[in-house]
């Protein structure tokens, strides 16, 4: 016999949203994955790299009960500061200045779960201002970097407020939230140095730009 009065069974999501080849935009995943690495969750809370999905995310979350979302927003505070939004707070701070096409899937991720007849009990935001983002191929910055353990400790807070047990890794295998490739030392030693990458365009393109330049340097002619 089922038992009417029984809680509903609750889902957690943590995800961590943004791109990680636009410098701080990459703080989401990287907290996710910091998450995964150092600590130990329940088995109903799922951790996710949402990277730049967006609307993907949608069939993610129909059966979310509570959403943990990490990301890079703008806000009023300071670069490298953050905040936190919750529940219909975080429209607002989401559909402030956009930072990237995912910024603008975030509120629709939410706005489709509510038109498919699902929103979310608890949705809670950990925020950071970005220092810098046109850095293509670029890391976090110092600054945004040293916020990843205070933005753990906010959303850390949270879950334990939504009853959570979390505690820290004291061994056993980390969660593998982010694929091996764009782990962040992986990602990081195989980078190359900003005099060696080109963050300006395709050096395929540059060096035909280069030699259409030099040929009308020699024709007098203008560059196409």
């Amino acid at each position: 016999m089922n038992d009417e009065s029984a809680a509903p069974e609750r889902r957690i999501v943590v995800l961590g949203v943004g791109n990680l080849l636009w410098a701080d935009e990459g703080f989401g995943v990287r907290c996710v994955e910091a998450l995964g690495d150092g600590f130990e969750l329940p088995a109903d809370v799922a951790v996710m790299d949402g990277g730049t999905l967006g609307l993907a995310l949608v069939p993610e979350l129909l059966d979310a009960t509570h959403v943990l979302l990490f990301d890079a927003v703008e806000h009023r505070g300071e670069p490298g500061s953050l905040v936190v939004a919750r529940d219909d707070e975080v429209p607002l701070l989401m559909g402030g200045n956009k930072m990237s096409l995912h910024q603008v899937g975030v509120n629709d991720i939410f706005a489709s779960l509510e038109l498919l007849g699902h929103k979310p009990e608890h949705l809670t935001v950990v925020g950071i201002k970005p220092v810098q983002l046109a850095d293509y191929g670029g890391s976090l910055t110092e600054p945004v970097r040293a916020q990843i353990p205070a933005a753990l400790e906010l959303g850390i807070e949270e879950l334990r407020r939504w009853g959570v047990q979390v505690r820290p890794r004291t061994g056993g295998p980390a969660r593998d939230v982010v694929i091996g490739a764009v782990m962040q030392d992986r990602y990081e030693s195989g980078r190359p140095s900003p005099e060696a990458a080109c963050r300006v365009g395709d050096e395929r393109f540059l060096a035909i730009r280069a030699a259409s330049e030099s040929k009308n340097k020699t024709t007098g002619g203008d560059p196409a």
